[in-house]
């Protein structure tokens, strides 16, 4: 057996490529509003809730403070959102939809609506994916974080492990 991995045989290749895929579908239909697929992503939270804190943005998008901030100031700069400190509490930050960027909510819907019909997959087949890697991502952040609050390498195995491998 060859151990050398095989790139096309590798399931993260094959995620990352999907992933850019799918970034590719969305950006000239995100760039007739003058978005960028984070940019969207923000907007999708705050159609779904309004007024979140600038770390409840940066944890369900899965964002450091440092790639936050400059999207919501570009979206701010754009007139999509507003930052507004909280009067009880000035370091705590909230982030709310301008009639401008609520009234792109439509568009944006139809916009996830092209995107997955381009897939050629049914609803069901999109959701089950969508099911499966929010799994992986879930059991690969829970060992980040064991490893983290272990202090031990979260790379390390005894043996090689490719994400092909095998039970025969």
């Amino acid at each position: 057996m060859d151990a050398t991995p095989r790139l096309r045989e590798q399931a993260c290749f094959a995620m990352y490529a999907a992933s850019r895929a799918v970034v590719g579908l969305y950006r000239p239909l995100l760039d007739r509003l003058g978005l960028t697929y984070p940019q969207f992503l923000v907007l999708m939270l705050l159609w779904e809730s309004d007024g979140r804190t600038v770390g409840d943005i940066g944890e369900e998008l899965q964002l450091d403070s440092g790639t936050v901030s400059p999207l919501l100031k570009r979206l701010e700069a754009a007139g999509f959102v507003e930052r507004r400190r909280e009067a009880g509490d000035e370091r705590r930050v909230t982030v709310h939809l301008t009639e401008t960027g609520a009234a792109l909510e439509s568009r944006g819907c139809e916009i996830t609506q092209v995107v997955g019909s381009a897939s050629g997959m049914s609803y069901d087949e999109l959701v089950a994916l969508r099911d499966q890697l929010n799994e992986f991502t879930r059991a690969v952040r829970t060992r980040e974080r064991a490893a983290a609050s272990t202090g031990t390498d979260k790379n390390s195995t005894d043996a090689p492990v490719t994400d092909h491998d095998t039970t025969e």
